[in-house]
């Protein structure tokens, strides 16, 4: 696992298009919408641009997100939870997302804490379902 920046990485034995199939699987199965799916090396094929598999996932309930946003609306910017698939230079897969205690640095969420963390379990869970051998 890696995290950068607020973004934490784990790396997936499977596709980009298999580990994002699973990772919504998994949100799906938990009772979450799954709202968008971004294919940007699709979007980048399409004028002639060449990019590895890179696939946004838009995910989310307002159960899980409205706690953030009633705090600090500027939240929204942040949600609905995204996670990215992505195929690096060598061949290795990862899924990464960003985490909930970044989010609420970034907005100065002081009151939100048990949303933060029940997020960030969630999104660890989601991540173990999606790259699961």
């Amino acid at each position: 696992m890696t995290e950068i920046d607020g973004l934490t990485a784990v790396t997936s034995p499977h596709t980009v298009a298999e580990t994002v199939d699973r990772l919504a699987a998994a949100v799906e199965k938990a009772g979450l919408a799954v709202l968008a799916r971004i294919d940007h090396a699709a979007a980048a094929a399409k004028v002639g641009m060449d990019l590895r598999p890179t696939t946004v996932l838009l995910f989310g309930r307002p159960e899980g997100g409205t706690p953030l946003m009633q705090e600090r609306q500027t939240a929204g910017i942040d949600l609905p939870l995204t996670a990215l698939g992505w195929e690096d230079e060598a061949g290795q897969v990862w899924l990464g997302w960003n985490e909930p205690s970044w989010i609420a640095a970034r907005h100065d969420l002081t009151e939100s804490a048990t949303a933060v963390e029940a997020l960030a379990r969630a999104l660890a869970t989601f991540a173990a379902a999606a790259t699961a051998p």
